[in-house]
């Protein structure tokens, strides 16, 4: 297997598109308030600013700001997504259902060997932002990412993005669009 290498600057911004094996699944919503423990959590032990993010019902897309000197961002993924996966549980390798997701989740050998859930995909996806243009761009494909899937009309009717947090600050206008249509770069 090959060795994977992610570019890791310190103090960078990075784009992410983190995704579940079992696709499509709605799981991410039926358990956003786990979701959002596991973040926060993680977060609280390794700070990151949190330029945009939007939770969809298979996978999810954010932008962060690392801290000056801190390019640790694998570690952060690998805690959320891990402790995500102790808060619902899932099933393991034809053995049914435990913890409190509803459906079996067939777990390969491999993953077992690893004590991985079978909850993730093994891997994501990262974009260290290059520019100012760069970030504008990854931003808005995070708030209009559940327009493009067809679950919300407008980026601010979708309850689980990080929008409606900078709507309140003053930051975007609660109509903004951002372009959508207009042939964004896809996932």
């Amino acid at each position: 297997m090959p060795n994977y290498r992610r570019l890791q600057i310190p103090g960078a911004s990075y784009f992410f598109t983190v995704a579940l094996a079992r696709r499509p699944s709605a799981l991410l919503l039926e358990y956003v308030d786990d979701l959002r423990g596991a973040y926060l959590d993680t977060i609280r032990e390794a700070p990151v600013f949190c330029d945009a993010m939007v939770i969809l019902p298979d996978h999810l897309h954010a932008v962060w700001t690392l801290p000056p000197g801190d390019n640790a961002f694998p570690e952060r993924w690998r805690k959320i997504k891990a402790r995500f996966s102790r808060r619902v549980g899932a099933g393991c390798a034809g053995t049914g259902a435990v913890g409190r997701i509803a459906h079996p989740t067939r777990v390969s050998s491999s993953k077992r060997a690893k004590r991985e859930r079978g909850i993730w995909q093994r891997r994501y996806w990262e974009h260290m932002i290059r520019d100012e243009a760069d970030y504008q761009a990854h931003v808005a494909y995070c708030w209009g990412n559940p327009v493009r899937h067809g679950l919300a009309a407008r980026p601010s009717d979708w309850p689980w993005s990080s929008i409606h947090r900078d709507i309140r600050l003053g930051r975007v206008d609660a109509d903004w669009s951002g372009g959508l249509g207009e042939g964004m770069f896809g996932e």
